[in-house]
């Protein structure tokens, strides 16, 4: 069995992210190449809990003519579809998965409970964060970064449509330039868009190392928790 780095991970996944090309919907591939890859890491003895997003259905860009609250909480639910997806998937691959929600619906899901879902990792379960932080005006970014803090993750492995922290949008500007290494600090000050402010400061305050990657190669996950440097390193 190779070494691994970290013992226990917290992965935030975007909706976009299982959305596959149309970043829409689940794409069964793109979420069976994620799925594999997670199954690696628990048979090398890794304990990985993730934090999901609802983009892929959901997104409060979408309920501009909506009050606020009302459009996070679609989004909430958005992010338990994602989960069970998930949760399907990965028990399709032999792994002993629970989902854990912020917002009570026993007949689908736990409730999110900190010492509960600690144990579950302790016994090699995968566990799935969804609903956000349960409440609205947070985004899944929060979300990860308060989960983390709570069950004492080692790392935040966040996997993004591009391949780390650039100094402005490749897509839109040609001489963007990537960090291979950037604190939190800087985050905040060049108003970086990797995470909100809040989860950013959440970070900070917690000391919670997190690595920023490109999601499609999902393999990059193996390799991070090897120790190979792939994405920016936030610290």
């Amino acid at each position: 069995m190779p070494e691994i780095k970290y013992k226990r991970v917290l992965l935030k996944l975007s909706g976009e992210a299982i959305g596959g090309q149309e970043k829409r919907g689940v794409d069964a591939k793109t979420l069976g190449k994620i799925c594999d890859e997670i199954k690696k890491m628990v048979d090398f003895g890794v304990e990985v809990a993730i934090v999901v997003g609802g983009g892929n259905f959901w997104r409060g860009r979408y309920g501009h003519q909506m009050e606020r609250t009302t459009s996070d909480y679609m989004g909430m639910l958005a992010t338990v579809m994602n989960g069970l997806a998930l949760q399907d998937s990965l028990e399709a691959r032999g792994l002993s998965t629970r989902l854990q929600t912020a917002i009570e619906m026993r007949q689908i899901a736990e409730p999110y409970i900190k010492r509960k879902a600690i144990k579950h990792l302790e016994k090699g379960r995968v566990v799935i964060f969804a609903c956000g932080t349960g409440n609205p005006f947070f985004t899944t970014d929060t979300a990860a970064a308060l989960r983390s803090a709570e069950i004492e993750a080692e790392v935040i492995l966040l996997a993004k449509t591009i391949d780390g922290v650039y100094s402005a949008d490749p897509k839109e500007d040609a001489t963007a330039i990537k960090y291979d290494e950037i604190t939190y600090l800087d985050i905040l000050n060049q108003d970086l868009k990797v995470m909100d402010a809040t989860a950013t400061s959440l970070c900070k305050d917690n000391q919670i190392p997190l690595i920023v990657f490109g999601i499609d190669k999902p393999e990059n996950m193996i390799k991070i928790i090897q120790g190979e440097k792939i994405g920016t390193y936030i610290k």
